[in-house]
């Protein structure tokens, strides 16, 4: 849980970014217990008694919010706990994290989500529970999505794996739309995968690995829109990777139905033919997917079908990634690097304006789990904001990590974008730099 809120801060002289109020331009921010409690013109708040913030040359936005995290806790703390993993969320510029349930044991009780919303866990960002959506995540047995949502869970899933059977998926749906909240479909026709460590085609072909076809993504996102419209529930693709399924989704949302999605930095940033030796850091599922898919996410990304950017922040120990790459678990880590890969790959590369980058991390995601009072830095919202340099360019060390778990692809990697600031309730919680505050009266 983060700190109480602090009294007062003035964040001054930066470029506000908030597409819920369609602001963009030179905004002064304040905040006050908890809360944002004015927003004005540059200079407007100068007489107000405050500890000053200086974001000349910034970004100041709403607090970024991933809605696809693992924190491994409980169960797994060797590789992350809830305390470093919200820290590595810091300092990437999220205030807010919602946690997958793939924990030991699964998150599919009310006490384990009050469990992991517990202060003593050591939070230090938002920690939003997502629940399983069967008992054990085995895919048989609904869990009690109402207590669930009572103890704070805000959607359900048994990420890491997918409801394969048509008849549990469709109650699923059904026992969601009653309480408002959806369904995250991690989307695999396991059938197809079976041994499978990386996409079908050319590069897994000489690598010698079994490949993974896309038609095991894109046939569950099929049946679950069937589904959707059976139903009228809310289906949020998680990790959408393939284009046949960002076709899908753009055929549902043409005709109304309630399909939301999301991508990962990965998966825009690289494609298979990067995998080049067997470093497990680039194995993750769904796989890195090809030339094409990739195209295909950008233009999603630009023409407003993929609603989020999500990491999907997966942390292995050391000695569990050492291994064979058909033996290493799947999944990297992702926090530190989502702005980084977002500025230098989607705005510089391909010219996909800032404001929609600040869309797809803030309030979209607010939008997709409902939670209110996040993801726009309205008076009266919650006293999140994420402040960051578009223009520094920066090498991303993995040994550097907050997170416990070291295993990304980018290690070494050149980026540009870099976080200044992450304040939750009022309260810098991360920052990069020597703090450039003051406590001034007037």
């Amino acid at each position: 849980m983060p700190p109480l809120p602090n009294n007062k801060l003035l964040i001054r002289g930066g470029h506000l970014l908030d597409p819920a109020q369609n602001l963009d331009g030179s905004y002064d921010l304040l905040l006050a217990e908890g809360r944002v409690a004015e927003v004005a013109p540059a200079g407007k708040l100068d007489q107000v008694e405050a500890e000053i913030f200086d974001a000349r040359g910034m970004i100041v936005a709403p607090g970024f919010i991933d809605i696809h995290v693992h924190l491994r806790e409980p169960g797994q703390f060797y590789k992350e706990t809830i305390a470093s993993g919200t820290m590595a969320a810091a300092a990437g510029g999220f205030t807010s994290v919602c946690a997958m349930p793939n924990t030991v044991p699964v998150n599919d009780s009310p006490a384990i989500t009050r469990w992991m919303q517990d202060p003593e866990r050591g939070a230090q960002v938002n920690v939003f529970p997502i629940a399983a959506a069967t008992l054990g995540s085995l895919g048989e047995q609904l869990t009690d999505y109402a207590a669930l949502v009572r103890a704070g869970a805000v959607a359900v899933t048994d990420d890491g794996k997918p409801i394969l059977r048509d008849e549990i998926m469709e109650t699923a749906l059904k026992a969601a739309v009653r309480l408002e909240i959806p369904v995250v479909q991690h989307a695999e026709d396991t059938r197809m995968t079976t041994a499978a460590s990386m996409n079908s085609g050319p590069s897994a072909f000489r690598l010698g690995l079994r490949g993974w076809p896309p038609e095991a993504e894109s046939s569950i996102v099929r049946r679950d829109i069937e589904l959707t419209a059976k139903t009228g529930a809310h289906l949020h693709v998680a990790h959408l990777s393939a284009a046949e399924s960002l076709n899908a989704v753009r055929d549902a949302k043409s005709e109304g139905l309630r399909v939301t999605c999301e991508v990962t930095p990965h998966h825009f940033a690289l494609v298979d033919e990067d995998v080049t030796d067997y470093n497990t850091n680039f194995k993750m599922n769904p796989p890195l997917r090809s030339r094409h898919d990739r195209e295909a996410l950008l233009a999603g990304l630009a023409d407003g079908i993929i609603d989020c950017i999500a990491t999907d922040h997966a942390p292995h120990a050391r000695h569990e990634k050492n291994a064979e790459f058909d033996r290493a678990p799947f999944g990297i880590t992702g926090l530190e690097t989502a702005l980084g890969l977002a500025i230098s790959i989607l705005h510089e590369k391909n010219k996909l304006p800032l404001k929609r980058i600040i869309e797809l991390l803030t309030t979209n995601p607010a939008r997709v789990m409902g939670l209110a009072g996040r993801g726009t830095l309205a008076p009266g919202s919650h006293a999140d904001v994420t402040v960051f340099d578009p223009a520094r360019e920066w090498t991303y060390r993995a040994a550097d990590s907050h997170s416990k778990s070291k295993n990304s692809p980018f290690d070494a990697w050149r980026m540009q974008g870099r976080i200044a600031a992450t304040i939750v309730a009022g309260n810098i919680i991360f920052r990069d730099e020597p703090p450039r505050t003051q406590n001034t009266q007037r």
